[in-house]
């Protein structure tokens, strides 16, 4: 590292103006924006400034969501939230529908997750995506159920992901209960929100939040066999359950290494145990062989 960076110096020196001219070009544009930043930014810690202290992501574990509720789906029919519990874990995802950029990064990683998964929408568990911009319609929702699902591209997804839209004091009633803060910026003419998704149990209780735009595939698998209570996934998803540990703060799945030793120490104990009992069966059957005339 120290002879490149000895290069590097020798480099600029021999190459006298021309180096420091091209220097400067490449500093002067992000010297520049550095500069306009901060004089926009009159606070003092950078690091703790926050435009939308009212926007965030709260957990509400636990809780249950209010299945009264009335939406429009996709083909402009009205339904309950409680249409879609009772049977199968789902997963809740909140977006507007001509959201610019976050609420497509927030479906498109959520897709990008679920093509990996055994486990498929409409089989499984259930997807919603309920958008929280009253003025979306059913229409702008059936063309963004369209794109979403020839993007997952998954046989019998259409009856299992549903697109919804519904009035403001319905969509706030939803926000509040699994503690999406959002508020619009009249500025830019666009929502300020916060980005993830939500795992439920069948009869609509939050299990699980994920966070940001990118959702580890075994972090939703595991999320969703707990919500369903071990309905689904194998007999080595539960047997790897006992070895993760989900952890509120972060939203992931962390291995517990109390229990994973446990479990090690567990196994090795029965492996020893089995090696003995083959071992004393072998030295039965010889002796008996040794004593037969």
């Amino acid at each position: 590292m120290r002879r490149f960076a000895s290069r590097i110096v020798a480099w600029i020196v021999r190459g006298g103006s021309v180096s420091v001219l091209l220097l400067v070009v490449l500093i002067a544009p992000v010297s520049a924006q550095l500069a306009a930043y901060n004089a926009a930014a009159p606070y003092k810690d950078p690091a703790s400034y926050n435009p939308f202290p009212d926007v965030g992501l709260d957990q509400r574990l636990d809780s249950q969501l209010p299945l009264d509720l009335t939406f429009s789906d996709e083909s402009g029919k009205k339904v309950q939230l409680g249409d879609y519990f009772g049977k199968k874990p789902v997963i809740l995802s909140l977006a507007y529908y001509d959201c610019p950029m976050l609420c497509t990064l927030v479906i498109n990683g959520l897709i990008r997750t679920l093509r990996t998964l055994s486990f498929s929408a409409g089989n499984e568990f259930t997807v919603l995506t309920v958008s929280f911009n009253p003025t979306d319609t059913p229409r702008l929702a059936a063309m963004k159920k369209q794109t979403s699902l020839q993007s997952y591209s998954r046989a019998g997804a259409e009856a299992g992901w549903h697109f919804l839209t519904g009035d403001e004091a319905t969509i706030q009633r939803l926000t509040q209960a699994v503690g999406f803060r959002y508020r619009y910026d009249t500025e830019r003419k666009e929502y300020a929100h916060a980005s993830g998704i939500m795992v439920l149990t069948p009869d609509g209780r939050i299990s699980r939040y994920f966070y940001g735009v990118e959702y580890a595939p075994r972090d939703v698998r595991f999320g969703l066999i707990e919500a369903a209570g071990g309905k689904i996934g194998s007999p080595v998803d539960q047997l790897l359950l006992l070895c993760y540990h989900y952890d509120p703060v972060t939203g992931k799945y962390g291995v517990l290494i109390t229990r994973s030793l446990r479990l090690a120490g567990a196994a090795t104990v029965l492996g020893i145990g089995g090696f003995i009992i083959l071992s004393l069966r072998r030295d039965r059957r010889q002796k008996v062989v040794g004593n037969t005339p």
